[in-house]
């Protein structure tokens, strides 16, 4: 991403202070020995003030020197339409592509997420008898990002890195911060044991964490975190453990009682996104003789509906299998249940299925009863979907499937990393740390007092680049200085990702998918050891549209 070059500019800004620091001591010291004793400049007792004085010039040639730098990074920037890749692929070996539906075939707008959030607020009030003042709470699509983790017990609602580390300024209890001091406290530090995380599909495993990793997880966030604040400021004693679960359950009624369905269908034009592309891509796939399956969670009429506006009447003739309801993730492993045909008009048959039939609509089923009429195994097969858990894990570890993750939060992700202000601020953040790095080996009172303003500085920027993405909890891609857990889920359980399927139709069905050697920690030289001269790795150039 952007990120690596501007680190790798910054990397040769810091390096360049860091040799002109060196020189300049170098230079004092043939002053000294031309003009007799003098009070060393660099490294002796009592030179405080002169460090002083170096450490702020060397401040300043680094910034200029990242100032320089940023116009040649805006000239190579990301492609918001690109397809990355965690795993080398060839298309040419892809002979079998499957779709899940919801945010892979079909986007949804943003009423959606409005609907699903007032509808559960309504069912916690109606069904549940929470108080009916909570009504006041309106969704706001701003509040939260995917993959967040949510303490059932303490209810609060965080950001965890890949080594298990919350993020420290991203813990929210209702819709407040939560001071670092107490969360420090809280959990004696800032990592949560391997004990405490969900298990592995994201749920919470004995009342402790759940990660929500589905896109339609945003509005329960956002309702538990209303109804927490409602409780918290009228001091109303409650709970927690009972709120998450008649939160989860109001939010699964939304979709199992068919309110959401009905909603949708009443109104496609409203709530589902007209994709085109959608079935460009789909028509670009059988022209070139790819035989395609559809696996959703979704009932029939609902998907049919909905592909029937983005696609066509005849979308059922692209696909040589269609499976609804299928309930996943335990499609995948519970290998008891059987497949049921679907006729036209919704209704269940009891024939015995022998083949999967093209133009047919089965229901329920298993993976592996799929594997045994289809034939279709291992790395031939590329499924797409956009729940991490739910669509790719099981495919990629235990079947052997190639993963495509969609990731639609991506395209506004790269456009906000590609702007000059996001470069122009993480390119001096990691300059900045750069000197923090090298110049810490001064422990003379003067200088720890520089490096002490340079540390507040960084702390203040890594809050600012936070806030370029999302106000509360940051980018979904990286924490401060790490990735976080739910990037470390998408690289172990996804060959490639994007924001979209449309962006297959910038490659070509025999395109190889090559991953980035990125260098281990290990590999990249140290700041002091940087050639001033280094050079940008070559950035792939956002596509003319």
């Amino acid at each position: 991403m952007a990120t690596a070059a501007v680190t790798a500019a910054a990397r040769g800004a810091g390096a360049r202070a860091v040799t002109a620091l060196r020189d300049g001591c170098r230079t004092a010291a043939r002053g000294r020995s031309r003009t007799g004793p003098t009070r060393p400049l660099c490294t002796a007792p009592g030179t405080a003030p002169d460090m002083k004085r170096y450490l702020w010039e060397r401040y300043r040639e680094a910034k200029r020197s990242t100032e320089e730098l940023v116009p040649s990074i805006m000239n190579n920037l990301l492609n918001p339409d690109a397809i990355f890749s965690n795993n080398e692929m060839s298309l040419s070996d892809i002979e079998i592509y499957g779709f899940d539906y919801d945010y892979t075939l079909v986007f949804y707008s943003k009423h959606l997420h409005t609907l699903i959030f007032n509808a559960a607020r309504d069912l916690l009030i109606n069904e549940h008898r929470y108080p009916v003042e909570i009504r006041k709470y309106e969704y706001d699509p701003n509040f939260a990002i995917r993959g967040l983790h949510y303490d059932v017990q303490r209810a609060v609602l965080m950001k965890i890195d890949a080594f298990h580390y919350i993020q420290l300024g991203t813990v929210y209890r209702g819709l407040s911060v939560v001071p670092d001091e107490e969360v420090i406290e809280m959990y004696e530090g800032s990592h949560v044991p391997l004990e405490q995380m969900s298990d592995f599909y994201g749920k919470s495993s004995g009342n402790t964490m759940k990660q929500f990793m589905d896109i339609f997880s945003l509005p329960e966030m956002t309702l538990l975190s209303c109804v927490n604040e409602y409780f918290l400021k009228n001091n109303i004693d409650y709970e927690p453990v009972h709120l998450y679960k008649d939160v989860k359950d109001s939010i699964r009624d939304v979709h199992t009682k068919g309110i959401m369905y009905r909603a949708i269908e009443a109104d496609i034009e409203k709530y589902i996104c007209y994709a085109e592309q959608t079935r460009a891509v789909l028509a670009k796939l059988a022209d070139h003789g790819k035989k395609m399956f559809l696996i959703t969670n979704s009932p029939s009429s609902f998907v049919d509906k909905g592909m029937r506006y983005i696609v066509g009447k005849d979308w059922r003739d692209l696909f040589d299998v269609v499976i609804v309801q299928a309930e996943k993730p335990n499609f995948f492993n519970d290998k008891r249940r059987p497949f049921r045909k679907v006729n036209e008009k919704g209704v269940l048959l009891w024939d015995k299925i022998y083949k999967l039939q093209k133009g047919q609509i089965y229901k329920q089923g298993n993976l592996y009863e799929f594997l045994k009429l289809t034939g279709w195994r291992g790395s031939k097969v590329l499924y797409f979907g956009d729940h991490i858990y739910s669509d790719l894990a099981d495919l990629t570890l235990k079947h052997g499937w190639r993963t495509g993750a969609i990731i639609p939060e991506l395209r506004s992700e790269l456009k906000t990393m590609n702007t000059e202000q996001y470069i122009q601020t993480v390119a001096w953040l990691q300059t900045l740390t750069g000197l923090l790095e090298q110049m810490q080996v001064h422990r003379d009172a003067e200088s720890q007092l520089v490096l002490q303003e340079w540390k507040k500085e960084r702390k203040d920027m890594r809050e600012m680049t936070k806030g370029f993405f999302n106000a509360q909890f940051g980018s979904l891609f990286r924490t401060d200085q790490n990735p976080t857990y739910f990037l470390r889920r998408l690289s172990r359980f996804a060959d490639i990702y994007m924001a979209s399927l449309s962006c297959l139709l910038n490659y070509d069905v025999s395109h190889t998918f090559y991953p980035r050697r990125t260098p281990l920690q290990h590999e990249l030289p140290a700041w002091s050891d940087q050639p001033p001269a280094a050079r940008l790795p070559l950035l792939q150039e956002a596509q003319a549209k």
